[in-house]
């Protein structure tokens, strides 16, 4: 939110200066994010007179002004603008100038042969307006010479930074209000005086929605004249990055900007009938002041009169009734509207505004009088006219809110022991009224709807007696060594994510998020997918069942962009339905294969696409890491309707708790992502590890190497092909555990000397004696025990 010094100084009676009122904000929990100065960036531009202004001789449309700085020592100048003329006063760029508008320094130069000595300027080249048909024009009682900086005279603005929970502090006001708590000055009290009005309202204004608009306020004005806004009024919009419109709809803007009470006024004769406040109708759209036609829905509150809709209510008023320079009678509205169904209204139709973004925090319940009060002083004042009796249509909801509160809280939360007086006189200074001794009754001004209880009044008192005043107090340590404070989860999804970034993936973070349509791709059979009441977008509407479609959405990215190979993995949470549809929470690591796993090359010949058994070595190699017996897993079908049948499968430890599932994407699941390489996966479920027995984390024994060299020996196998390779492998591991270390398949050979249906699978079994060396005999009744086991998975020794 931004606003100039001097609008501050307007509610608040202070000498302080710009560089003490941006600490003390600093201070009160009001974040500055800049303190600008215009004038600061104009001390080279003076204010000068227009001797003469004389045709250019060789551009139809320049002049050569001869231009005085007041020193006797005229300039020449060369002009475009069209008002540009003898006698006028205006601001003039000396040589080393720079331009605010683009950042250009001025210098002396030729201009179509005619030597130029800098610029006469416009509103829009020094930043002050939109305004640059011509240059700017001064009163005649300016002097030549004066610096223009000091001609305007020093008047900051400051950028502040309002969190969703102050919406008193989305006006000026608000804000003054915090700084005299500080003790930066004095509050002044709004300066009203009840209008009666003199006449009878000439229109019907009623409430049909009790729940959009409780509370509807208005009355007419005739007999207004609307034209240009005095110059004090245009100057505060300006600092607030408001662009000026007309006298009446400056001052509705400056009753928000300066109190935080929208409000609208209606071209009375663009009404029909009676103005209400109502739900909107099947089918009813609305022309708004931004141009745009925006379809409403049941739901929505708007305000209507007997030929339409006229007002998107608490957002942005229509077209049709705006008020213009023919305006001559206005409705002023004032009215509450309900914060949440601002909020929602706003989202459906992708539409803000300074009025959406009070509403939807929560204005004063109490302001409705005192608002329209302002609205019509500032318009009799401003546009003349005379004033109806005022209506008022239902009520606004008005909460008593009272909270207990001991003053011992400030000390024993906030850290901060304040005298009771002092607690009292800060309270009462926010606009709290307190009653009571021992445990206070706070009642809650409702200009702070985000007070609910206790702590909050803490905050409240410590803050405006100064963050800075808390004492840092650090926590008490036991003496010694500091235990380890990770988790057995914490350490294995730190130890998971070391091993795949050193297998050579990227780690990415994703949206916990998805589309509707990818989130209910990868939620499987009932676990279908959590989908928010109010999502951020359509585009983030439901909670991930899965990793994968965030990961695949980035490797897409990557693909797109240019990368030849792209290797991703994440760890995090997915969302999935629970028994009686609670919501569980589980962890999963998940990779992402995608594109070359070896480029082209003189040794290698074409690029090498990832496969199924790379992404079977990922899951293989990760859940090692992370403790589970690999050993022990069998490789099962059913990785899910997203993948590739016979190029995907699952590990599981035992026939139904599944730990992993990997393999090739579907094709109509690369269609789904818009991915034209084939893609490997590997998905972790973390939740179902087993944990380790008597211990809280799966530590790992010191390493000890053997003392004996190890042994290999090379065992081929005839192997039916439908029979996996895996299960060989598992029953020849276990036929002699306390010799054999390791298993691995070198060889798969189907064709001539190998009968149909058949193939010959090529084990190299590495064998580690442990207190001796082997002999034959030794080596030989391993050798049995090996071919038996093989055999037991119908497996037979090849000749």
């Amino acid at each position: 939110m931004k606003f100039a010094l001097s609008w501050l100084k307007a509610f608040l009676d202070t000498d302080a200066d710009a560089a003490t009122i941006a600490r003390a904000l600093n201070g009160l929990g009001l974040e500055i994010e800049s303190v600008t100065d215009v004038a600061a960036a104009l001390t080279k531009f003076r204010v000068a007179r227009v001797l003469t202004a004389d045709k250019h001789p060789q551009a139809d449309k320049l002049q050569v002004l001869s231009v005085d700085l007041g020193d006797g020592n005229p300039l020449q100048v060369v002009c475009g603008a069209p008002n540009a003329r003898a006698g006028l006063i205006g601001v003039l760029g000396l040589p080393g100038a720079v331009v605010p508008a683009n950042g250009m320094e001025l210098r002396k130069s030729a201009i179509r042969g005619v030597e130029s000595n800098g610029m006469m300027c416009s509103t829009r080249e020094l930043g002050l307006g939109e305004e640059h048909d011509g240059i700017i024009e001064l009163p005649a009682d300016a002097t030549p010479g004066v610096s223009y900086a000091d001609y305007l005279g020093s008047d900051p603005v400051f950028d502040v930074a309002i969190t969703p929970n102050r919406p008193d502090c989305m006006g000026v006001y608000g804000i003054a209000r915090d700084l005299a708590a500080a003790g930066i000055g004095r509050l002044k009290p709004i300066a009203t005086t009840p209008v009666e009005g003199s006449y009878p309202c000439p229109v019907e204004i009623r409430t049909e929605d009790a729940e959009g608009c409780p509370a509807f306020f208005g009355r007419v004005i005739r007999g207004v004249k609307n034209g240009p806004s005095p110059q004090w009024l245009q100057d505060a919009l300006k600092s607030a990055g408001q662009r000026p419109i007309s006298a009446l709809v400056d001052i509705t803007n400056y009753v928000m900007l300066g109190y935080g009470r929208p409000a609208h006024a209606y071209d009375l004769a663009t009404l029909s009938g009676a103005v209400v406040a109502r739900k909107a109708r099947d089918g009813e759209k609305v022309l708004a002041l931004n141009g745009r036609e925006y379809a409403l829905e049941p739901w929505m509150t708007v305000i209507a009169d007997d030929a339409g809709v006229h007002d998107i209510a608490g957002i942005m008023g229509g077209e049709h009734s705006g008020c213009s320079e023919t305006t001559t009678d206005v409705l002023l509205e004032v009215a509450y509207f309900d914060p949440a169904g601002i909020a929602r209204t706003g989202q459906a139709l992708a539409l803000t505004s300074d009025a959406r973004g009070r509403f939807e925090r929560g204005v004063d319940t109490g302001f409705l009088d005192t608002g329209l009060d302002l609205l019509t002083g500032l318009i009799l004042d401003i546009c003349g006219g005379e004033a109806s009796h005022v209506v008022r249509a239902g009520k606004a909801p008005v909460a008593d809110k009272v909270v207990d509160y001991a003053p011992t809280l400030a000390a024993r939360l906030g850290g901060v022991d304040l005298p009771d007086d002092e607690q009292r006189r800060i309270l009462a200074a926010l606009g709290f009224a307190v009653s009571g001794e021992g445990v206070w009754k706070v009642a809650v001004p409702g200009w702070r709807p985000d007070i609910d209880g206790a702590p909050d009044i803490v905050e409240e008192v410590i803050r405006v007696h100064g963050l800075d005043a808390v004492p840092s107090t650090p926590l008490p340590r036991a003496a010694g060594v500091a235990k380890p404070t990770a988790t057995a989860a914490q350490s294995l999804e730190r130890r998971l994510r070391r091993a795949a970034a050193a297998r050579g993936a990227h780690e990415a973070v994703t949206w916990s998020f998805l589309p509707e349509a990818e989130a209910a791709r990868f939620a499987d059979g009932a676990d279908a997918p959590w989908v928010l009441a109010n999502p951020i977008s359509e585009d983030l509407k439901a909670m991930r069942p899965s990793l994968l479609p965030g990961l695949l959405s980035a490797a897409r990215r990557n693909l797109d962009r240019g990368a030849t190979s792209v290797r991703l993995f994440e760890i995090g949470r997915r969302y999935l339905r629970g028994e009686g549809g609670a919501s569980n929470e589980a962890p999963s690591l998940a990779v992402v294969l995608a594109g070359e796993r070896s480029a082209r090359g003189w040794a290698t010949g074409k690029a090498v696409a990832f496969d199924a058994f790379d992404a079977k070595a990922e899951a293989l190699a990760l859940l090692a890491e992370a403790g589970a017996p690999v050993d022990n897993l069998q490789v099962m079908g059913e990785a899910g309707p997203q993948f590739h049948p016979g190029q995907s499968a699952t590990l599981r430890l035992g026939p139904k708790t599944v730990l992993a599932r990997f393999g090739m994407l579907h094709p109509s699941t690369l269609k789904a992502f818009d991915l034209s390489a084939p893609v490997a996966v590997v998905e972790l479920f973390l939740e179902r590890l087993p944990g380790k027995k008597g211990a809280s984390t799966f530590a790992r024994a010191p390493y000890a190497p053997p003392v004996l060299q190890g042994v290999t020996r090379d065992f081929a196998f005839l192997v039916p092909t439908d029979r996996p390779a895996g299960d060989v492998v598992r029953s020849v591991r276990g036929a002699d555990k306390a010799n054999i270390v390791a298993v691995r398949v070198f060889d798969d050979f189907r064709g001539q000397g190998v009968a149909e249906g058949m193939r010959s699978l090529a084990l190299e079994v590495t064998l580690q004696p442990v207190d001796k060396s082997y002999d034959e005999a030794a080596l030989k009744a391993i050798s049995d025990r090996i071919v038996a086991a093989a055999a037991k998975v119908g497996a037979t020794l090849r000749g």
